[in-house]
């Protein structure tokens, strides 16, 4: 059974940095991409960043290029997501995605002061 479980987020003030480590299990973990995708509350989802398989190459939507990075530890099974010098309208779901069908659970950020 393939699970993604996330971790971290949270409340953080305008300007401030978060971590989001997803945590995969069920499926050959080095052989995938892995997303990280968002969704603010009342509107649809917005694709985030991407880390190749191998974690050699990334790609970034241009709302968080900068800001977010994306790393991950094929030894452990895991993608994390940086972000820093957060602002309100970063507030969103953060959620893992693999294969393109497989989703974590979501965790929440929210920048406020």
């Amino acid at each position: 059974e393939v699970q993604l479980v996330e971790s971290g987020g949270g409340l953080v003030q305008p300007g401030g940095s978060l971590r989001l480590s997803c945590a995969a299990s069920g499926f050959t973990f080095s052989s995938y991409a892995m997303h990280w995708v968002r969704q603010v509350p009342g509107k649809g989802l917005e694709w985030v960043l991407t880390i190749n398989s191998g974690g050699g190459t990334t790609n970034y939507a241009d709302s968080v290029k900068g800001q977010f990075t994306i790393s991950r530890d094929n030894t452990k099974n895991t993608v994390t997501l940086g972000m820093n010098s957060l602002k309100p309208e970063d507030k969103a779901g953060y959620y893992c995605n693999a294969r393109g069908s497989y989703w974590g659970q979501g965790r929440q950020v929210t920048v406020s002061s």
